[in-house]
């Protein structure tokens, strides 16, 4: 009797996985399609959206939807970069499996923990999202003592969401798959048809709103802070190479995920930002009071229309959330398993029965809540979010250009980019470098100073110390990661014995050394 092709292609993937020195561990249950669920779950266009609308909308109107195709097209450079190398590396970790192969140590673990903490913070980013449509949601069935307002109601929410996810990913990637696939489709069909509708029996203002900045003027600082939408929403696709040891022939899937995901964020996410803008009964009045896609939708349909939708969205939304902490905790897993992390024993061990590290999902959602702490609103933290995994992104980019240029790839993946890998690595940079500077420049809408963040005369961010509240937020988020990641380093992370790094023959060496 011969084994079955699934069992076959199980034991493929495993020894693949055994040449770079891994034994396979966790559950290798995702095709191709929930490869891509999770990718596109991880970008989710609803959650960005419902998350920073408000801001693009009174930074420049309608007019920021043009930031929409700018982000798309940098991003999709970038992903192709991306995609080629997680066809040579199909291991869990994505930037930080890469820098390690083709780059020295040091730089390997900086870009790893600067990766890690972007996307805890983004776990929290999110979670502090879903508040934003679940509670009008919820509102509408009947439970009108929730004021959507409220920080501290979206607060409660978030912190339940961020429980329920964290049990979810400890019971397996493969559950986690299934209400991602779902939920994906749901996010897909709502979004797509439900902004046809708008643009068929509810449009307002007409196609000529993208050329409408009501008033607002439109000047390459405001293009560029209206932008923080947009950059917040198209990132996370490399979360399909993050979960390649879960997937069924990686070296394929994986790569297709990556660009599929961004293809398919693009054109959703397009079609709802239109069909949403032209939806807006009145421009002025939106802009003036900060309309989000809840109040647009309310104001459009019945309520018990308005209450099914929000409940879609908060779906989409919660399986995002699902999936951003699937990618985290792969990440998490992956450098601890090389004895890269604090309690990095712990952190690596995986459930003989789940198959899952649960450690490391204990330890994400435990990180991810501490800026709950003193909660300012989801916006701020998707701010000092989205700034970080930009600059993980560049630096994985600049270790991969550096690879090129030493001679790298020398053998031929799945996934190529031939010629033009290096062409592609330039302006990949090149676009990251510009996107990081203007997440850095100070200004109140995009990178504010604590002390600006006043709503009815309160300060919604303290932090305690005078000059900590007169600097930008991006700025003190950089240097408070940075700097504790610099002192572990140097005191304790630079002495603890690495696990080896292993290359299969066919690749090359990294520059640290291989056994």
């Amino acid at each position: 009797m011969t084994a079955s092709p699934e069992v076959n292609s199980h034991d493929r993937d495993s020894t693949d996985l055994a040449r770079f020195g891994y034994r396979q561990e966790l559950k290798r249950s995702l095709g191709t399609f929930s490869s891509f669920a999770v990718a596109f779950s991880y970008i989710s266009p609803s959650t960005g959206i419902f998350t920073l609308f408000a801001l693009g909308l009174v930074t420049i109107g309608g007019v920021f939807v043009w930031t929409w195709p700018i982000v798309a097209l940098g991003q999709f450079i970038i992903a192709l970069n991306f995609a080629e190398v997680s066809s040579h590396f199909p291991v869990a970790g994505s930037v930080f499996q890469w820098t390690k192969y083709l780059a020295v140590r040091s730089y390997s673990w900086f870009t790893g923990w600067i990766y890690l903490f972007a996307g805890i913070l983004t776990v929290t980013a999110v979670v502090a999202t879903l508040p934003l449509a679940l509670i009008p949601a919820l509102n509408g069935l009947g439970w009108h003592s929730l004021n959507a307002a409220s920080l501290h109601t979206q607060l409660v929410v978030a912190l339940i969401t961020l429980l329920v996810i964290t049990v979810l990913n400890i019971y397996g990637v493969r559950l986690v798959a299934i209400i991602n696939n779902t939920g994906v489709l749901f996010e897909i069909l709502g979004m797509f048809v439900f902004a046809l509708i708008l643009m068929a029996f509810h449009n307002h203002q007409g196609f000529h709103v993208v050329t409408n900045s009501g008033g607002l003027p439109v000047k390459p600082s405001t293009f560029l802070a209206a932008m923080f939408m947009s950059l917040f929403v198209i990132y996370g696709f490399d979360t399909a190479s993050t979960l390649a040891e879960e997937t069924r022939d990686p070296r394929r899937a994986a790569p297709k995920a990556v660009l599929f995901s961004v293809v398919g964020a693009f054109i959703i996410g397009g079609v709802f930002l239109v069909g949403t803008l032209v939806a807006i009964p009145n421009l002025g009045t939106a802009i003036k009071d900060g309309y989000g896609p809840a109040q647009i939708i309310e104001a459009n349909f019945s309520a018990p229309f308005a209450t099914v939708y929000l409940l879609v969205v908060s779906a989409a939304i919660f399986v995002c959330c699902l999936s951003i902490m699937a990618a985290t905790v792969r990440l998490c897993f992956g450098m601890a398993r090389d004895n890269q992390l604090p309690a990095a024993r712990t952190l690596c061990r995986v459930s003989p029965s789940l198959h899952t590290p649960i450690w490391a999902c204990v330890a994400v959602a435990v990180v991810a809540a501490i800026p709950f702490l003193q909660y300012s609103g989801a916006g701020t933290i998707a701010i000092a979010a989205t700034g970080m995994i930009y600059l993980s992104y560049f630096l994985g980019n600049l270790a991969i250009l550096i690879a090129r240029l030493r001679g790298w790839p020398k053998t031929r993946a799945p996934f190529r980019l031939g010629g033009w890998g290096p062409v592609v690595n330039v302006l990949g940079l090149a676009y990251g470098a510009a996107m990081l500077v203007n997440f850095g420049w100070p200004r109140a809408a995009s990178n504010p100073e604590p002390r600006q963040t006043v709503v009815s005369g309160s300060q919604l961010l303290n932090l305690h110390w005078r000059f900590l509240n007169d600097v930008p937020i991006l700025w003190t988020v950089f240097i408070v990661i940075i700097a504790i990641g610099a002192l572990y380093y140097l005191i304790t992370g630079r002495r603890k014995r690495f696990a080896a790094v292993t290359v299969p023959a066919d690749e090359p060496a990294p520059a640290g050394g291989a056994t």
